[in-house]
């Protein structure tokens, strides 16, 4: 007598499959817009620049109208113009904002979540492209809006009087876009430097250096050196951007332009190159 046994085969429970996620650049884009905004930081630093850019321009205009009515009037602003008094805050504003360019970069290599990034973008390079053009084209804006707003308010201020000046007079919308770019490009390297050195102290120090101790150490040497390298600093190649007139010895709009995209690539480049051979 045989007996037969029935087997049942249990039936093979798979795992569903994960979907396969690709790395795109608008999915950078987006990550980093949502990490910019989510730092306290970006709103009080922006506000900062916007608030220097701002309330510095209203000031001296508002010093050359009462020095201009009293009789009082400073020989330094005698010559001024209503831009010149408009965009008198544009040295401080990018402090503001190029601090900020640095904290976006380096400030993710203090916390450490620079690991993150990098193990969600493998390539890297794309992490730097899209800080650096999402933080410069924000500086952008709001360096133009804040520059043209100034204008606007201390033409006001200044009507009447030799400094007077509107937006049909040449040269004057040029020069306040050009600040407002400049000001974008303050923000690019400040995040290149970031991105460079790692050190939200080295990058701030080496931003300062260059765009404030730089320029004032070169005028410790001949009048001959002077001519030469002076123009070329990145402080005043981007100055020349959105100067109203210009002399011998400064550069036109359109070579400040390049020289200070120059050193803008310069400061991506070195980025670039440390992100992608370093271990982190």
């Amino acid at each position: 007598m045989t007996t037969i046994t029935a087997t049942t085969q249990t039936p093979r429970t798979t795992t569903p499959r994960r979907p396969a996620y690709r790395v795109t650049p608008a999915g950078v884009l987006r990550s980093e817009w949502a990490k910019l905004w989510s730092l306290r930081s970006t709103w009080i630093t922006l506000g900062l620049g916007l608030l220097f850019l701002v309330a510095f321009g209203l000031i001296a205009t508002a010093r050359y109208k009462s020095g201009y009515d009293s009789g009082t009037l400073d020989k330094g602003f005698a010559s001024r113009t209503g831009l010149d008094l408009s965009l008198f805050g544009t040295n401080f504003a990018q402090l503001a904002l190029g601090v900020l360019g640095v904290l976006v970069t380096a400030g993710e290599y203090s916390t450490g979540m620079i690991r993150s990034t990098l193990a969600a973008v493998p390539r890297r390079l794309p992490v730097l492209w899209s800080k650096a053009a999402l933080y410069g084209v924000v500086v952008l804006v709001v360096g133009t809006v804040g520059a043209f707003v100034t204008f606007q308010i201390g033409s006001g201020i200044v009507s009447g009087t030799p400094a007077a000046m509107s937006l049909s007079h040449a040269g004057v919308v040029r020069s306040l876009f050009g600040a407002g770019l400049y000001l974008g490009l303050v923000g690019v390297i400040g995040a290149a430097l970031g991105m460079l050195l790692r050190s939200v102290a080295g990058g701030i120090s080496v931003l300062v250096a260059t765009l404030m101790l730089i320029p004032g150490l070169v005028t410790l040497l001949p009048s001959s050196w002077q001519d030469n390298i002076s123009p070329y600093l990145p402080s005043n190649a981007g100055e020349s951007m959105y100067a109203l007139t210009h002399d011998a010895t400064s550069l036109s709009p359109g070579a400040g332009l390049w020289v200070f995209l120059g050193w803008t690539v310069l400061a991506l480049a070195g980025a670039a190159y440390r992100l992608v051979r370093s271990d982190v």
